[in-house]
């Protein structure tokens, strides 16, 4: 019999990678807030309603499951950081967090891993400093959120249940994301960097996260934060000259951060600050990174 997995967040970048990856060994249970949506999208997987505040509903499901992975959350950068944004993209996360560990609790037969996603925003901004998992927390709203996220997931966790949250970076793909909104200004020859260029983009190739998942959901002896990022992050200027280079065009036409500002308002420090952060965790585990270097990771995908 597969061990099952329950995985929330699954339509989306990381979660759909997992699916794929993860379906031939285990069997997984996809909790969406649109059940029938996420059986389009995985036909022939069980796919349950799920409202993190609505736990009753949901929880049977933990009882006797070999792990959790919980990816779902308020996309952060989907608009302005309202006040009322902001509770969403809090309580998205922490809320959900801990009623999943009061759910785990419960069980007779609890789940033997916990993963949980975090984000690099957990070290603050920096041009100068280098991060890793030993580091402190850093300052200001998405900071908090992480800091109380992983609180949330570890402080009252039963000790019986491994915990790890993955600190994700700018993860990188065509089709979703960072990139895949940098992309096309380059076909149409206007292609640049965003901001001053110096803030740090601590990236990863899909395919390396998925696999960093993997080995947190194997290796009993990774446990508590651990850096979901490349070996080898670069600042933005070297980054969109490099994308340039891989699309064979030019990176001359830079985004000034104040048309960011403008547009964003608070929620363009996403793109204008960053952090220099290092997987020193997975480095001493012996992970293999298919990607560790920008260029090579560029080229795979789109290419």
């Amino acid at each position: 019999m597969k061990k099952r997995i329950i995985l929330t967040g699954a339509t989306g970048l990381v979660g759909k990678s997992l699916v794929k990856k993860l379906n031939i060994e285990y069997e997984i249970v996809i909790f969406s807030r649109s059940a029938e949506k996420a059986r389009l999208v995985f036909p022939g997987l069980e796919c349950v309603e799920y409202n993190y505040s609505s736990p009753e509903k949901w929880e049977k499901y933990i009882e006797g499951s070999f792990a959790i992975i919980h990816l779902a959350g308020e996309n952060v950068a989907s608009g302005r950081w309202t006040k009322y944004q902001k509770q969403k993209i809090y309580d998205s996360r922490i809320l959900s967090t801990s009623n999943f560990v009061k759910a785990i609790n419960n069980c007779k037969q609890k789940p033997q891993v916990f993963i949980t996603s975090s984000a690099t925003g957990y070290y603050g901004y920096s041009e100068t400093k280098t991060f890793t998992e030993d580091s402190e927390a850093g300052n200001g709203f998405l900071a908090d959120v992480c800091r109380n996220w992983e609180k949330a997931a570890s402080e009252n966790l039963s000790a019986n249940t491994r915990h790890v949250a993955i600190r994700t970076g700018i993860v990188l793909d065509k089709n979703e994301g960072a990139l895949a909104k940098m992309i096309p200004p380059y076909k149409f020859f206007i292609g640049g960097q965003i901001g001053s260029g110096k803030q740090w983009m601590s990236w990863i190739h899909m395919d390396d996260l998925a696999e960093i998942y993997i080995a947190a959901l194997k290796n009993p002896v990774i446990v508590g934060p651990v850096n979901g990022t490349a070996p080898n992050p670069v600042q933005m200027k070297e980054f969109a000259s490099t994308l340039g280079k891989v699309l064979k065009r030019p990176s001359m036409f830079p985004v000034p951060g104040f048309v960011l500002k403008v547009l964003m308002g608070e929620a363009a420090e996403i793109a204008l600050d960053g952090a220099r952060v290092l997987p020193q965790k997975m480095l001493e585990a012996g992970f293999n990174f298919q990607y560790p270097n920008l260029r090579s990771a560029l080229v795979e995908i789109i290419n």
